[in-house]
């Protein structure tokens, strides 16, 4: 057979491996959808919106400039988030909740994006707290410039706070794909569900993974290799898990969560002021001021009721 033949029997047989269904289907092509390189050009502009200079020259004028690169990031989500908003009725999760179509997709794109734009200034204000946050949390940096250059955990938390705006906004899509393009940049995975409070800090960063539910207070500090995990999910009457369901814990205010440690389960709330060292699988709840470690035969959570004696967990 030559290699014209063998490319039309391929293709024959490529053929009905793609449904021509207008559905959200497993082998549906991904013909229309938001293009992945402008959402994260999107990205990219909010973010020197957000930190002036990292990626482009000093401007001429810092307002005119504002407005040139609102306006670029504006152009791009629109266009992008008009072709996001099918999914919120094509989705798999129809199956749970029925949405009503949107029949002018254009005008619900704009007012989105109008709304989303409004949200900058609070966005500014949170990452100027966790830029202080690891500056005042890391020794080893010199300068808040070396912060906001150089630190992938400021890298993530700058992504997630755009990209939870518009999760709040319901934009399907558009969210999730900012998220996991910086998570192949920086090793941390925040699912831009997730809700963070202000002055937060990633130390390290590579191997952090934020899931969809988890509550995180203010001033917290995780380090490299921290899970905040589903314990388990219910399934429906498909054998699909259900969706918009607390699965992921609450991490309370001046918590710090070092290396490696794992907490998981939507019941699950690490109190106030707690300490998890390195290492530790956290299935329940401590009480705030806990300081969970790792002992033979379990966990350990010492209060400060009880510093020296520790319950299992």
């Amino acid at each position: 057979m030559s290699v014209t033949d063998q490319i039309l029997k391929t293709a024959n047989e490529l053929q009905p491996l793609y449904a021509q269904s207008g559905e959200d289907l497993p082998d549906r092509p991904l013909w229309e959808h938001p293009e992945i390189n402008r959402v994260i050009e999107a990205q990219r502009v909010l973010s020197d919106v957000l930190f002036p200079g990292k990626h482009n020259p000093e401007p001429d004028g810092f307002k005119s400039f504002f407005i040139q690169q609102l306006e670029n990031a504006a152009t791009i989500l629109i266009q992008e988030t008009q072709k996001a908003l099918p999914f919120r009725w094509k989705g798999a999760a129809d199956l749970h909740e029925k949405r009503t179509p949107i029949t002018d997709l254009g005008q619900a794109a704009e007012k989105i994006v109008n709304q989303f734009i409004a949200t900058m200034p609070s966005i500014r204000a949170l990452l100027v707290e966790d830029v202080k946050a690891a500056y005042n949390g890391d020794p080893a940096a010199l300068s808040y410039a070396e912060v906001k250059l150089a630190y992938p955990g400021l890298t993530a938390i700058t992504s997630h706070r755009i990209a939870h705006e518009l999760y709040k906004l319901d934009v399907p899509l558009i969210p999730r794909m900012m998220s996991e393009s910086t998570h192949s940049l920086t090793g941390i995975d925040i699912h831009p569900g997730a809700t963070i409070g202000t002055g937060f800090f990633i130390d390290h960063g590579t191997g952090v993974v934020i899931g969809e539910t988890s509550h995180i207070g203010n001033h917290v500090k995780l380090y490299q290799g921290v899970t905040l995990g589903a314990k388990s999910f219910p399934l429906d009457e498909h054998g699909r898990p259900i969706k918009h369901i607390q699965r992921h814990p609450t991490v309370e205010d001046d918590v710090i969560i070092y290396s490696n440690s794992t907490i998981l389960g939507g019941n699950t709330i690490i109190g106030k002021g707690t300490v998890v060292a390195g290492n530790v699988f956290v299935l329940k709840s401590t009480p705030p001021g806990s300081l969970v470690t790792r002992a033979e035969g379990g966990v350990v959570v010492r209060t400060r009721e009880n510093p020296t004696e520790g319950a299992g967990i």
